[in-house]
């Protein structure tokens, strides 16, 4: 599956626009706006079955469906703008699929599938999505602990923008600070953290306008930047507010990612108690979620409780990790 490279080249708008490479095409099939608009629908179907259940149980069906359905439809004769249209849909539906290898913990293939939507969107002129892969490769470095690449790639993100929407930018300046706290770039983290808080006030007072970034998603990034500069519990308070701003339509993988976050740090504030409750809310939920990432914070559990085995609640919470401790 490869390794995650934090020097991994990656294309510039300018050098994607309008090219990739050659399309064998396919004359015995045609495809036209219905095509495109099936594979926006089995794309939204897919994220869903992510967002629900984790990288691990949705990658293979988007794969095979990117294999098997989308390559056929993108070497189809089809009009210019509905080849552009796929491309751009492609490019989406490719980039979705990298988020998921990421979940699975498949970091080496999920670059290379950012890799190829980048090269999609710019050929379908997709300047959105080109921004939103490169947001999201920054998430994967930051996640990774690399805080230099993650800083580069966001800031990539953001210089490149279509748009200058209050929705965008706090999307790209929440990522941007946890990028530079990671990189022990405080000054810039917290800049960035302001211009995140700035634009989703400006965005939540637009009634209708807004989506995508919200008070509880920049509650999280603030969590993320104050962990990052060694204020654990700012950050605990930070996760309290997110939980209390989430909304309940929220994903349920990343509830119980930020969940796990927010144990690990009570416990290491002290709050052991505090932190096995937590826990014992993730246990609950965990065998339905089939993510890499979550699998390896629930093998964690035990080991951080190990120190505290005299104490029933510690010693109970470890032991229902252990018995749901995927191999």
């Amino acid at each position: 599956m490869g390794l995650f490279s934090v020097a991994l080249t990656i294309p510039g708008w300018p050098d994607v626009v309008g090219r990739i490479e050659a399309l064998k095409r396919n004359p015995k099939l045609r495809i036209g706006q219905s095509e495109v608009q099936a594979v926006k629908a089995m794309t939204e179907r897919l994220s869903d079955l992510d967002d629900d259940f984790g990288g691990r149980y949705a990658r293979p069906l988007a794969a095979a469906f990117l294999v098997n359905t989308v390559t056929p439809y993108l070497n189809a004769d089809a009009s210019s703008e509905t080849q552009k249209s796929m491309l751009s849909a492609a490019a989406f539906l490719c980039y979705l699929t990298g988020w998921m290898a990421v979940d699975e913990g498949a970091h080496g293939r999920a670059q290379q599938y950012y890799v190829k939507a980048l090269e999609l969107a710019g050929a379908g002129g997709d300047h959105n999505t080109y921004c939103h892969v490169l947001r999201g490769m920054s998430v994967q470095a930051a996640n990774l602990g690399h805080g230099a690449p993650a800083a580069r790639l966001a800031n990539a993100a953001a210089e490149a923008a279509p748009e200058s929407t209050p929705r965008m930018r706090a999307f790209m300046a929440g990522q941007q600070a946890h990028a530079y706290a990671l990189a022990g770039e405080k000054t810039n983290a917290l800049t960035s953290l302001r211009e995140a808080e700035r634009a989703v006030n400006q965005a939540e007072s637009q009634l209708g306008t807004f989506g995508g970034f919200s008070s509880a998603t920049l509650a999280y990034s603030t969590a993320e930047v104050r962990h990052a500069l060694g204020d654990t519990k700012g950050s605990v308070e930070s996760l309290h507010d997110h939980f209390r701003l989430r909304d309940s339509t929220d994903m349920q993988r990343s509830k119980l990612i930020f969940s796990s976050l927010l144990a690990e740090r009570q416990l290491e504030i002290g709050h052991m108690e505090a932190a096995c409750s937590t826990w014992s809310s993730v246990l609950d939920d965990y065998p339905a979620i089939h993510s890499g990432r979550i699998d390896e914070q629930v093998k964690k559990i035990a080991p951080l409780l190990s120190p505290y085995r005299g104490n029933p609640l510690a010693r109970q919470t470890a032991e229902k990790a252990i018995s749901l401790t995927r191999k």
